[in-house]
């Protein structure tokens, strides 16, 4: 194609383009014109108003540059003319084709049908009218009407790098024009009203993924569930015999020990008391009535043995038997010098296990009897996850059923002993046959037998659960609770929170109704009914003080649909056409509803029908003297309280302001959370911790921090128990083995095992005093 044809062409397509945009020379549309109507962006009358940025990429203005050409087209030397513009000539005119000679716009190609960049000739296969031009050439300026119009050239090919920064560019300048639009479109004074009216509350963290657990261990078949009333009696049956066998084996101890004093203070015996095979008879004699005394207690014990449940008891049933048989061979055949056999060490342990079992027993009783003093006790059980993620005791009226069979079940110390006290007697029958038959002594085996049963069967293997079960039952029987076993109690390590509702802070009768004011042309009963018609269905602590009320003005409650619960302390229904608000000063302010001018009521009830306000209720909140301890007690536990309140007016606030209670350490869920934790059709853990008869926080606070120290005082003592058991087999196979008498003496041996005794003793003691 010629010079001249193409450059016909061109003014043929710069006519058409004059004939669509209009003459510029004649008045038409200019180019500032029609980007301010399809370019811009801009809508008249609506600046003041924040606009979100486009995605799509059109050009805003005159200013910015023509839209990026598709990267895979290489168009070098064309050029398009825009209207409204100068054009600019390319420096070389001489390889440039006239503007004749362009091609139609319908001719050229379209972005999807351009060659790929891969199938585009390099620069120096281009023909020569089509290769890079020089620089540094003059200008050419058109004739016509285009002479004053500006060419605008096609942008080069841009690499992945170049563009992708470019676009990145573009997006961080768009952010930052709008970054601040959101931010100046908030109202902070109506921010600051609603961080005021509204209480904050505390929210849940994301659940972790919980690591794969271990395989749950075989439990034994739980006993049957009897009825607590029926345990009560059976405990309470011989429990005063009980005592008496033993104050009677305490006497036989003291008898044996003044037999091991005596010549320890340097004293000696009157005829025939003098004699050494008498005393050994004297010392065999009185261990023998003492096992006669503690019979039904060692027999039990060897009944668990074969059924799998060793214990220290059976260890002390075997210390008995061995010391009785050699204190019986020591009488026949007098040897080791003037060695007594073990009978104090013997009847002490005896005693202390009789005492810890008659502990245990009077703990029992009292805790069937608090049970039994309410057919619809409250059951405290520990919902795993329930709040936040974390274990949490929660208290829900019930039954009694699972006491009888929990209560009956073993207790933490005997589930340890179970598994260390067989590996105990394993070891004092290979450690006697060592040190007497293994050395080539095998007259010494009954006296190691009895050196090492005696050594390992711990004192506080009994007390350490009975003496610290008593006492704590002795002490919730005042509140009104009562532990129910073992199978609770062990739960309690994880127990990090505790539910606290409506009436455990304050119960019927400790919040009061000081007046009533009704506003309005409003009738007195509508308003009160209305008002406890809403307090009701939300199940609000102040239900029976308003339904009291009620009923002493004759009036009946009223059918509502459509209850909300608001965070801002309020709620809201339909009754019988009319929209009723019902809650603090705070939410009606929330919601907009004018209340009396110089209004000083420090806790109230208002209602409001219609929008307006038609009823104040003044109530006066009231603490027990025990909440305080409660709190007190669960906190050194480091049992953190969960507010699942649904009075609207018990808020962190409000108890921290009216009593001084430690509000920032207790947690406040949402509302939606609140009533779902004191709902009470949630469902429960199936593990009973305690049983309480009595409303109110104090006996709630007083089970969950006696499980929590009982547990721990329960398995540190076990712990001490096994390890100077473990220590005694040791000392008493070495002594035994070196044949050190004197060294080994009952009463080395007594003065051993009572210092083991006493911390375990010190723990029984201490766990009850909180």
């Amino acid at each position: 194609m010629s010079d001249r044809d193409d450059k016909k062409r061109n003014e043929d397509d710069l006519a058409e383009i004059r004939s669509l945009i209009g003459d510029t020379d004649t008045g038409g549309f200019s180019l500032e014109d029609i980007l301010a109507e399809y370019g811009s962006g801009k809508v008249p009358g609506r600046g003041a108003v924040p606009v979100p940025p486009k995605k799509e990429r059109e050009p805003e203005g005159p200013d910015l540059p023509w839209p990026e050409a598709p990267r895979t087209s290489r168009r070098e030397g064309k050029v398009v003319a825009f209207p409204g513009g100068q054009i600019q000539q390319p420096p070389d005119e001489e390889e440039l084709p006239d503007e004749e000679e362009l091609p139609d716009e319908e001719e050229l190609p379209d972005e999807e049908e351009l060659p790929d960049e891969e199938e585009l000739p390099d620069e120096e296969e281009l023909p020569p009218d089509e290769a890079s031009l020089p620089s540094e050439e003059p200008e050419e300026q058109l004739d016509g009407p285009a002479a004053d119009k500006e060419v605008i050239p096609f942008p080069e090919e841009e690499s992945v790098l170049s563009a992708f920064l470019k676009d990145l560019g573009k997006k961080a300048d768009d952010y930052a024009d709008h970054m601040f639009e959101e931010d100046e479109a908030i109202d902070h004074s109506e921010v600051r009203r609603l961080e005021k009216l509204i209480p904050g509350t505390d929210r849940e963290e994301e659940p972790e993924e919980v690591p794969r657990s271990r395989r749950p261990r075989p439990q034994d078949p739980p006993p049957p569930d009897t009825d607590p009333q029926e345990l009560a009696r059976s405990y309470h049956k011989g429990l005063g015999g009980a005592r008496l066998r033993v104050l009677a084996v305490f006497l036989l101890f003291a008898l044996s020990l003044v037999q091991l004093l005596v010549p320890a203070l340097g004293l000696v015996w009157l005829p025939p008391l003098d004699d050494l095979s008498i005393q050994r008879w004297i010392a065999v004699g009185l261990l023998a009535a003492g096992v006669l005394l503690a019979g039904d207690a060692l027999v039990s014990a060897i009944g668990r043995a074969f059924h799998g449940r060793l214990g220290m008891d059976v260890l002390a049933a075997l210390s008995c038997a061995a010391t009785l048989a050699d204190g019986a061979v020591l009488a026949l055949h007098p040897s080791r010098g003037n060695q007594l056999p073990y009978s104090a060490v013997a009847l002490a342990g005896l005693f202390f296990l009789l005492h810890g079992a008659y502990h245990k027993r009077c703990g029992l009783r009292l805790s069937c009897r608090t049970a039994a003093a309410s057919a619809t006790p409250y059951r405290v059980t520990l919902d795993e996850g329930k709040w936040n993620g974390l274990d949490t005791y929660t208290k829900w009226s019930g039954t009694q059923e699972g006491f009888g069979s929990q209560i009956q079940a073993d207790d933490g110390a005997q589930r340890i002993f179970r598994r260390f006290c067989p590996l105990l007697l394993l070891g004092c029958l290979l450690l006697s046959l060592l040190t007497s038959v293994g050395i080539g002594q095998p007259e010494h085996l009954l006296w190691c037998l009895s050196a090492t049963f005696t050594a390992t069967s711990a004192f506080g293997g009994s007390l350490i659960y009975g003496r610290s079960f008593h006492k704590l039952a002795r002490r919730l029987a005042q509140s009104g609770a009562a532990l129910a076993g073992w199978p609770g109690i062990s739960r309690s390590r994880r127990g990090d929170r505790v539910l606290i509702t409506d009436t455990d802070l304050f119960p019927p009768g400790y919040v009061e109704l000081n007046g009533v004011k009704v506003l309005g042309n409003f009738p007195m009963e509508r308003v009160v009914a209305y008002t406890a018609t809403l307090i009701r269905n939300s199940g609000s602590g102040l239900t029976k003080l308003f339904h009291d009320h009620l009923r002493a003005l004759g009036g009946l409650m009223r059918n509502a649909d459509h209850l909300c619960c608001y965070e801002g302390g309020g709620l809201s229904a339909n009754i019988r056409g009319d929209q009723v608000l019902v809650g603090s000063a705070a939410f009606m302010n929330l919601m907009d509803i004018p209340l009396p001018q110089g209004l000083n009521v420090k806790s109230a009830v208002f209602c409001a029908i219609n929008g307006e306000l038609a009823g104040i209720f003044a109530l006066s909140y009231s603490l027990h003297d025990t909440i305080f301890p409660a709190l007190e007690e669960l906190m050194r536990e480091k049992i953190g309280p969960v507010l699942a309140t649904r009075d609207f007016n018990l808020i962190p606030a409000m108890l921290h302001q009216r009593f001084k209670l430690a509000a920032d350490k207790m947690d406040f869920p949402p509302v939606e959370r609140r009533r779902e934790l004191s709902d009470p059709e949630q469902p429960h853990s199936d593990v009973l911790t305690a049983l309480l008869c009595r409303e109110g926080l104090f006996p709630f606070a007083e089970a969950v921090t006696a499980a929590k120290r009982l547990r721990w005082a329960t398995r540190l003592g076990a712990i001490i128990c096994c390890a100077g058991s473990l220590l005694g087999l040791l000392l008493a196979a070495y002594l035994t083995s070196v044949s050190a008498y004197s060294s080994l003496s009952p009463l080395n041996l007594l003065v051993f095992m009572l210092t083991w005794l006493f911390p375990v003793w010190f723990l029984s003691g201490w766990v009850h005093r909180y």
